[in-house]
């Protein structure tokens, strides 16, 4: 269940003040969104200078850790480019894509950040090492949005 269906009395300011506080603890917070496909967000990441990142068709767990360690790398080392990848010991490879239209996915960031903001998103590979621009992602599984235009690859 979402947070607004748990407290059907609340206002939107009492979910940013719910916000307030986790970005105030853990310097940004992660909100999944229930839809086909699902998707996550960061917000928080905006106040630090950074963008916002994203990442779709994950479930919850999913989302929630690979966001909360690619915020952290961002906020301790640097931010990552349209175009960059990132590798993990355990998981598939990830590419960064520059969301074309952040406010229209990540609505709680915007208005947590009170303004307009720069979005990330983190584009995952599948088990086999297939990028969603592969015809031969995921297959059998669900496809992955991109909500952005892929960067050149370099030489």
């Amino acid at each position: 269940m979402c947070w607004q269906c748990d407290h059907p009395g609340a206002t939107r300011q009492d979910y940013l003040d719910v916000l307030h506080g986790t970005v105030a603890k853990n310097g940004w917070a992660v909100q999944y969104v229930e839809t086909e496909p699902p998707f996550a967000y960061t917000i928080g990441l905006s106040d630090a200078g950074l963008p916002e990142l994203l990442v779709t068709a994950l479930p919850p767990g999913q989302s929630m850790r690979l966001l909360n360690v690619v915020a952290d790398y961002m906020v301790r080392k640097t931010e990552p480019a349209p175009g960059d990848t990132m590798t993990f010991p355990s998981d598939p490879a990830v590419e960064f894509v520059a969301v074309t239209a952040p406010d229209a996915h990540m609505g709680w960031a915007v208005a947590f950040h009170g303004g307009p903001i720069r979005g990330l998103q983190v584009a995952w590979r599948d088990e086999h090492g297939h990028s969603p621009w592969c015809p031969d992602f995921n297959q059998g599984g669900p496809r992955q949005p991109v909500l952005g235009v892929r960067e050149p690859l370099g030489p």
